[in-house]
């Protein structure tokens, strides 16, 4: 089992910036794959980006891709998603995952990952 809890959504103006956090408990951070996915009402869920076990490696979709960074700290078993640049479009619910059963690939599909965190809202005006 693997809980995770975000922090860190909110409200904020177009061209402002976010950091969003997401705490893991209840198994070996280090061995998961992490992965932050949104969905805005009427459309499925995307992925936005992902890190493999030790942060060598990242992995964006297009549209965020020189805006958002995503990052981890293994000994606090964190991983955060930097968001500058904030466009109305990015307005979604964002959700940490994880993928227990990778070790190479970072996973963009949601249905590799085997737990989610509850999401946490970001809104930016226009």
């Amino acid at each position: 089992q693997v809980q995770l809890v975000e922090s860190g959504g909110g409200l904020v103006q177009a061209g402002g910036s976010l950091r969003l956090s997401c705490a893991a408990s209840g198994r070996t951070f280090s061995r998961l794959v992490m992965g932050w996915f949104r969905q805005v009402p009427g459309k499925e869920r995307e992925f936005v980006a992902g890190i493999s076990w030790g942060g060598g490696s990242t992995t964006y979709t297009d549209s965020v891709k020189g805006r958002f960074t995503i990052s981890r700290d293994n000994a606090k078993n964190t991983v955060y998603l930097q968001m500058n640049s904030l466009k109305p479009e990015d307005t979604a619910v964002y959700y940490c995952a994880a993928d227990s059963r990778a070790t190479i690939k970072i996973n963009l599909i949601r249905g590799s990952y085997d737990y989610w965190g509850q999401g946490t809202q970001v809104t930016v005006s226009s």
